[in-house]
């Protein structure tokens, strides 16, 4: 029978991978077929790890972070994405609305997204082909309300279900619980799982005009910010092209990002180094890379940076050209 495996034909084991880095933005492009740029946002070294299961329909991944970061993801077309954090954690935030014990996230593919996590943090990540997931829900008679899955960036689910759902992720991401298993049931049983959130799942909107509010004055901040990266910007420039006070600015970037305007300004640009430092060619000096981003003073330049990274920028640097 067609899609079954018969009891003479070889059965393909399950291959589960694992990936780490010991920077952000590395760390951003070890998830397969992502689009992503990490932001570190907490003090210290950086520590991240992924464990993925892919299948040529649906991806399964664990991804561990040790620092509080300001993520950019955008994940492959014709697919949806549900990210599922542990349980007991800090919240987190999606496109600034946060995250709490109940939520998992939901966006569709080929749609940039923002997360914004905490220290420590750890999430459950499953991505799958839109024609696998609406053939998989016809079968079993589900009537998924797609507009309404995407229209929303967190959704809320019975304690459970998400109990039961992340049981099934982590005994799947183990290699050693599933290695003697078919991948055909280990797929069936995934897919199974993802359907069971779906079929539970209750929109999480933001319908405060506060919160929309909120949303813009960041947005028009940071996009002036990202325009102007050789700009030394202060908190009065961001108040003054997004027209707001300085305490609506203030209450509007803790709110959405969980961070302060003057910190961001910072860490942005910070990063923002770092990246550059990164991928710099040969020969090229941190006091140039660093004047790109508006840094003048290079002792106070360095001390900001290693508070930031724990490496001083030419440590980033020599790594970079090993």
């Amino acid at each position: 029978m067609r899609g079954i495996e018969s009891s003479a034909a070889p059965k393909k084991s399950v291959q589960v991978s694992y990936k780490e880095a010991f920077d952000a933005d590395l760390h951003a492009g070890n998830l397969t077929n992502w689009q992503q740029e990490y932001d570190q946002t907490s003090r210290g070294g950086f520590h991240g790890a992924i464990v993925e299961l892919p299948f040529d329909d649906l991806q399964v991944f664990k991804e561990v972070t040790s620092q509080a970061l300001q993520q950019k993801c955008v994940v492959w077309p014709d697919s949806v994405w549900l990210g599922i954090p542990l349980s007991g954690q800090d919240e987190g935030r999606i496109n600034g609305l946060s995250v709490r014990e109940q939520h998992i996230m939901c966006r569709p593919g080929d749609c940039e997204f923002e997360l914004t996590t905490p220290q420590d943090y750890e999430l459950f990540g499953m991505v799958v082909k839109l024609p696998a997931l609406m053939r998989m829900a016809k079968i079993h008679g589900l009537d998924l309300n797609w507009s309404e899955l995407t229209e929303y960036g967190r959704l809320a689910l019975p304690e459970k279900t998400l109990t039961d759902v992340r049981y099934v992720l982590s005994r799947s991401l183990n290699g050693h619980a599933v290695s003697s298993m078919p991948e055909r049931l280990v797929h069936d049983l995934l897919m199974m799982a993802l359907l069971e959130v779906l079929k539970t799942e209750q929109p999480a909107p933001a319908d405060t005009q506060s919160y929309h509010h909120r949303k813009q004055v960041v947005d028009i901040a940071r996009a002036f910010i990202h325009d102007h990266p050789d700009t030394p910007l202060t908190v009065t420039d961001l108040c003054e092209v997004a027209s707001v006070s300085r305490r609506t600015l203030q209450y509007a970037f803790e709110s959405i990002l969980s961070i302060s305007p003057i910190q961001y300004l910072r860490m942005s640009r910070l990063n923002g180094v770092r990246r550059k430092l990164m991928t710099a060619e040969e020969g090229a000096k941190v006091a140039d890379i660093a004047a790109q981003w508006g840094f003048w003073h290079m002792s106070q330049f360095a001390k900001d940076y290693r508070q930031l990274f724990g490496e001083l920028p030419s440590h980033t640097r020599a790594y970079s050209c090993c």
